[in-house]
């Protein structure tokens, strides 16, 4: 048997038992190593080589302001800012849910983050409220998916550093396609509300309309304090993560006095799980990207990709489904570690733009976080609501449409992507 489909059969076998997708990224591409002439010391160094760039310490610093934001008093003030001037219209309270995922994405750089942070707070407003729950369990499962799209994004990051791309330019490519999904996303909302007639909350005065602005303008102030620091270079994205955290920390504990010690030892516990995962994936995946260098597979491709003279629409449409297929199966992460060696040259074949790539492939790993089975969100909003993955994904069906007509519009429009990149 070769070793790539040890490597294979393996893998897969490891994941159908439910074994960690880092433990099966690592352990498959052990068992594969294991047939070919290697070191276990070269394996090793790979491992601890792969996770040591500045660049990744970013991760954790976003994940930790996140998780801050959501526990900390931060993310209900910016719900309650938006209710009290988009509540009283058709469809407003879908339209808050909506905002703040956006916003709190331009901060955590997680969707699973932003689902869990936003459908605490919006999935009980919007069922009292007469919303149907299967519709605002998919409505904040969707939303939640920008979190990795609007920067700062953890995917992003992470391309980033495979490819060798600017980090501040892919977050800059970011910008209009999230703007654009969440529109999008309003847009459904808006006529949903109107075909099925959902109530509207009081409109509130414009001196409670202020008030709970000022009470909010900590939160709104952040998403402005990361991005313009790293936008004007006063702050790389990694000191801008932690300049997050300190920000966070300072507003949770002094101005809305919601940071108590053992809530802040259970985020510090949470963020260090998370964190961990997203390393150890990072370190599994360089051993298998060891082993597809040693077999020369991603020449191998490339050149029957080169001979086969593939059309270029043709390739894009192979490769998103691709995406689709694994986004079943695999978190974003690994899907861009597995993938992205290989495919970068194929996209210097194809004259593809490695900002617009970084987009299209993220809007999959969107698409990824609401598909069954492995879909994070579904998982994330199930836990919050107490109802089954199959009703949270029932919910999601009409927003999955929504986000495919988004991707094919930047596929289809690279000025989405590229408009704001200097």
């Amino acid at each position: 048997m070769s070793a790539t489909l040890v490597l294979l059969i393996s893998f897969f076998v490891l994941c159908l038992i439910r074994v960690p997708i880092a433990v099966s990224l690592g352990l498959s591409s052990l068992f594969a190593l294991s047939l070919i002439d290697f070191t276990m010391y070269a394996v090793i160094q790979k491992m601890f080589t792969s996770v040591s760039s500045s660049a990744l310490m970013a991760i954790p610093g976003f994940i930790f302001a996140g998780i801050i934001m959501s526990k900390g008093g931060i993310s209900f003030a910016l719900i309650e800012a938006l209710k009290s001037w988009i509540g009283h219209f058709r469809g407003g309270l879908a339209l808050v849910t909506i905002s703040a995922c956006m916003i709190f994405a331009a901060i955590s750089g997680s969707s699973p983050a932003t689902a869990a942070a936003i459908g605490a707070i919006m999935i009980p407003a919007m069922v009292e409220a007469g919303y149907s729950k299967r519709y605002s369990m998919g409505l904040v499962a969707a939303a939640g998916t920008l979190g990795i799209l609007i920067p700062p994004s953890i995917p992003l990051i992470i391309y980033g550093v495979v490819s060798e791309q600017s980090i501040g330019d892919l977050f800059t490519a970011g910008i209009l396609p999230g703007i654009f999904l969440g529109a999008l996303l309003m847009i459904s909302a808006i006529i949903n509300a109107r075909i099925n007639k959902y109530d509207t909350l009081p409109k509130e005065s414009m001196q409670e309309r202020i008030r709970k602005s000022r009470k909010a303008i900590w939160g709104f102030i952040l998403p402005i304090l990361i991005l313009g620091g790293i936008y004007t270079g006063i702050m790389t994205p990694t000191e801008a993560s932690f300049v997050a955290v300190l920000y966070s920390v300072i507003v949770s504990v002094f101005v809305y006095k919601e940071m108590k010690f053992p809530i802040f030892r259970g985020i510090v516990k949470e963020s260090i799980n998370i964190s961990a995962m997203i390393f150890l994936i990072i370190a599994s995946a360089n051993i298998f990207g060891m082993f597809l260098t040693t077999e020369q597979i991603p020449q191998s491709i490339t050149q029957w990709i080169e001979s086969s003279s593939t059309n270029v629409w043709v390739f894009l449409i192979a490769i998103n489904l691709l995406f689709f297929v694994l986004g079943m199966f695999l978190d974003a992460v690994s899907i861009i570690l597995i993938t992205l060696p290989i495919l970068l040259p194929l996209l210097a074949i194809f004259d593809i733009n490695l900002l617009h790539f970084a987009i299209i492939m993220t809007i999959n790993m969107e698409l990824g976080m609401i598909t069954p089975p492995v879909g994070l969100n579904l998982f994330v909003v199930s836990g919050i609501t107490r109802e089954s993955v199959g009703n949270v994904v029932k919910g999601v069906l009409p927003f999955y449409v929504v986000l495919i007509l988004g991707l094919i519009a930047v596929i289809a429009f690279p000025a989405l992507s590229l408009g704001l990149v200097k």
